[in-house]
């Protein structure tokens, strides 16, 4: 089923002209419980894996295999930025059992999907995974929105906004950082859907400021973000991937589009 995420209630641009120029598109992933396959772009489903190829283990658990987190096919997401020359599947894994000081190890791959010929089945997840860190199988319902910064504007841009920010919440009842600013969810590209503030990362490499590659979220649209809520999710509450990540936070991952090999970092929060 298509989900449709409703307009913004306000005209952004016209409130605070300012953040036109950090409006970015985004593609939201709306997971829902399903049954994919392997030949699906999923969230927690089962993965192309070529069976010629090591299942990815983590390597602060030895052994311990790591478990599907994402895949995503070129052809259902409208964005090719994720996606570099010769590759047309994504695919990421993260080690769900505790980690100091981090929730979850990631791994990032990319392949050619017809290359891909016998499929690896994904051995069972670990003994004693950490809370809600192994997603529940969902099909996607890719969607491309507009969004704009919202933790990641300038400080000094922040300070200018702060009392048109408030005037329109005390008039309307919309919230820029809740309602209008940057869509909740998992989602490719845009802006990370920060549960606080974060340092931007840059590139071990080059040391430059990395590219937003991929949100995976606790939660999609709930409580002050029901905003955000698709059309035809309004009647009913949908079931997602039972994700709870940290505070009910997510995980953030960033690549380097410069160096070779489009180096991956992540943030949790």
């Amino acid at each position: 089923m298509t989900r449709r995420t409703p307009p913004r209630p306000l005209d952004v641009e016209a409130l605070f002209p300012e953040v036109a120029a950090f409006r970015r598109n985004t593609v939201r992933l709306h997971p829902r419980r399903g049954e994919p396959g392997p030949g699906d772009s999923s969230l927690g489903g089962p993965l192309r894996w070529p069976a010629e190829e090591p299942w990815p283990l983590c390597p602060e658990h030895p052994g311990s295999p790591m478990v599907p987190v994402v895949q995503l096919y070129r052809a259902d997401v409208p964005d090719p930025a994720p996606f570099p020359p010769g590759c047309d599947l994504l695919q990421v894994l993260w080690c769900p059992r505790r980690h100091d000081h981090r929730w979850v190890v990631p791994s990032v791959h990319r392949r050619s999907a017809a290359a891909v010929g016998a499929v690896r089945p994904a051995p069972p997840a670990p003994p004693e995974p950490g809370y809600g860190q192994v997603p529940r199988p969902c099909v996607l319902h890719p969607e491309r929105v507009t969004e704009y910064a919202s933790w990641d504007l300038p400080q000094d841009l922040w300070d200018a906004l702060e009392d048109r920010i408030e005037q329109v919440e005390a008039e309307t009842g919309w919230d820029y950082q809740y309602h209008l600013s940057t869509a909740p969810g998992t989602k490719v590209g845009g802006w990370p859907g920060w549960a606080q503030e974060q340092p931007w990362p840059h590139c071990a490499g080059c040391r430059a400021p990395m590219h937003h590659l991929l949100t995976v979220e606790s939660t999609e649209e709930h409580d002050c973000r029901w905003a955000w809520t698709p059309v035809e999710d309004r009647a009913a509450p949908a079931e997602g991937a039972d994700l709870s990540l940290g505070d009910l936070g997510g995980v953030y991952l960033f690549e380097c589009r410069s160096c070779p090999g489009r180096p991956v970092t992540h943030r949790a929060c």
